[in-house]
């Protein structure tokens, strides 16, 4: 790595935990009831209103999640089938088509984002305010809201209840997201983030541009030749549409949220929507933000502030690892380039690394750094295009989604996912000696155990299966542009992001089908509530136990032992999960680059 990658990283790790400490005293005051006058009476007030009462044990709490999320679901499908009668919508942009309007649906409500259309050739003003924006808030508020309930399962004894959702999404809502949205917007705007909602300008360019256009068929989807290449045709234009919109104000809850859908479909990487260092470097920090603080928020929930610092040092320690790999792949460039006997010396491609695919406002090293940070969050958001990634380049994102998207993670998910992780580990040290697993003072027994592998194993099942059923059928053939390892990568980078719930994508997948469509909505939903249902499960039971009393025997979890035993856990159960998969992929592309092929 260079030095201005190495510097770029200690300034981010350092503005990041200057922020965990004054953030997770912030959220430990909302998870236990805030009483903040005079906003506790208005609070009051609201849920008298609501019939919000009283608090709920885990089976009543996950029903409501559910429930939640279905109307979210058919609020979300609605605006999109009828926003060509719809107003606010300035271009006069048709209803969406139910199978992609049934996938972005279910994108948004899981905290997914996936986008298999481009968000301003698609979506009117109105769909991304009232229906994406503010599903970019709720989804968030869930997942914050289920952690809530899983910090309360380790804090309490002897309890029924996990508390109540409903009062749970409003507090994390109106006293988190909203103000720290609100800010985040206004400094966007400053900074030149597009924010109106003025129409679409049409400009001439200065000069033509010519560029090779895409043969489509009647489906939409590209016509390939004899070889399995794409057919291409000459094209030209001299005119070029500038969208506008309400940008600023989606950009920054995208990120606060982990969501990643962008009101633009290059997301992160238009100029419009992340136009400098400055933005960029905002919009990596807001991705970690909550997911860093909410750790803190832990530590101190259980009385112990050791545990959740142990928690981040794991995380710390994954992401950091990730980094530096990224960043050192891409920074080594293309082994071809002295093949064809370029001149690395005056070769800015070259000398720098790998600069395809990336914007050069921000260089190698600042989009290296972002994929890792918005793969190992939930996030999704780019600044750059994952499918023009070295070989392994491209491998470090991909990996990081499939650990599970427990290294920092989104908001709310990162941090319950990686305590089942926490929990397994702590088994697994049980095994080992033979005593019964104890984690914060809480006997972990079989139903327990049952939770946490359902909650582990079911994303990798749905990334598999999912893989293995498109690249077995002629529906899922037909959208892989790339013949070979880099179309396999594609398609396991496709459902990996589904069931995982980040959103981002390869983007040389033509997924904006009716088969893609459906089978990357089934992962996503799944990917969600298939976790969340076991996680308040856990939550429940272990809120119903009673606190041991730690003796000789129980293993320490807050020091570099279980650090380390925890980060072994995530990697040992991610390597063994997806290795065949990735030696297919990624690795099989990595040596035919390197051997000349």
């Amino acid at each position: 790595m260079t030095g201005q990658s190495w510097g770029l990283l200690a300034l981010y790790l350092a503005a990041l935990l200057a922020t965990v400490k004054p953030l997770g005293l912030y959220l430990t005051k909302i998870m236990e009831a805030p009483r903040w006058r005079p906003l506790a009476r208005f609070e009051a007030a609201v849920f008298r209103m609501c019939g919000v009462e009283g608090e709920m044990g885990w089976r009543r709490y996950a029903l409501a999640v559910l429930v939640f999320s279905v109307v979210g679901f058919l609020a979300v499908y609605a605006l999109q089938r009828l926003q060509a009668w719809l107003p606010l919508n300035p271009q006069g942009f048709a209803s969406v088509a139910p199978d992609s309007a049934f996938n972005t649906a279910v994108s948004f409500v899981t905290n997914t984002n996936w986008q298999g259309y481009g968000g301003e050739s698609t979506m009117s003003y109105l769909t991304q305010m009232l229906g994406l924006a503010v599903q970019n808030f709720l989804s968030a508020a869930t997942g914050i809201a289920v952690a809530f309930a899983l910090i309360r399962g380790f804090a309490r004894h002897s309890a029924q209840t996990i508390g109540n959702f409903w009062a749970d999404l409003y507090r994390i809502t109106a006293y988190l997201l909203l103000p720290l949205a609100f800010v985040l917007a206004l400094v966007f705007v400053s900074q030149g983030v597009v924010q109106s909602f003025a129409a679409y300008q049409d400009v001439t360019t200065l000069e033509t541009t010519a560029f090779d256009a895409p043969r489509l068929d009647p489906a939409g989807l590209p016509l390939l030749d004899a070889a399995g290449l794409p057919v291409t045709e000459p094209a030209t234009t001299q005119t070029q549409t500038l969208p506008m919109g309400p940008m600023a104000s989606q950009e920054a809850i995208k990120m606060l949220g982990t969501n990643g859908g962008g009101f633009l479909n290059a997301n992160s990487a238009h100029p419009y929507a992340n136009p400098n260092a400055r933005t960029n470097f905002l919009e990596m920090l807001a991705i970690f933000l909550i997911p860093a603080a909410l750790v803190y928020a832990f530590g101190r929930a259980v009385g112990d502030a050791r545990q959740g610092w142990a928690v981040l040092a794991a995380m710390t320690v994954l992401f950091v690892g990730g980094a530096i790999a990224a960043m050192s792949f891409e920074q080594q460039g293309n082994p071809q380039f002295a093949a064809l006997g370029v001149d690395q010396a005056a070769s800015p491609l070259q000398a720098g690394g790998n600069l395809e695919g990336k914007e050069t406002r921000f260089g190698i090293a600042a989009s290296g750094l972002f994929a890792t940070i918005t793969t190992s969050a939930s996030c999704g958001a780019v600044n750059a295009m994952h499918d023009s990634f070295t070989p392994l380049g491209g491998l470090v994102p991909m990996l990081m989604i499939q650990l599970g998207e427990v290294v920092f993670g989104g908001v709310g998910s990162g941090l319950y996912g990686m305590l089942l992780y926490a929990l397994l580990a702590v088994f697994i040290a049980g095994l080992m000696i033979g005593r019964t697993p104890e984690y914060l003072g809480k006997k972990i027994e079989s139903f327990d155990m049952k939770m946490v592998a359902l909650g582990i194993l079911v994303t990798p099942l749905l990334v598999l299966l999912g893989t293995a059923l498109a690249v077995a059928t002629g529906a899922g053939r037909a959208g892989i542009a790339n013949p070979g390892a880099h179309g396999f990568s594609e398609v396991l980078y496709a459902f990996s992001s589904a069931a995982n719930n980040n959103g981002s994508a390869f983007a040389g997948l033509g997924a904006n089908t009716p088969f893609y469509n459906g089978a990357l909505a089934v992962a996503m939903w799944f990917g969600r509530f298939a976790v969340i249902v076991p996680v308040l499960a856990v939550a429940g039971s272990l809120a119903a136990k009673k606190r041991l009393v730690q003796g000789p025997g129980t293993l320490p979890t807050h020091g570099p032992l279980f650090v380390g035993l925890l980060v072994g856990t995530v990697l040992l159960l991610g390597a063994l999960t997806y290795v065949p998969a990735l030696a297919l992929g990624p690795a099989v592309e990595h040596l035919m680059l390197w051997a000349g092929h």
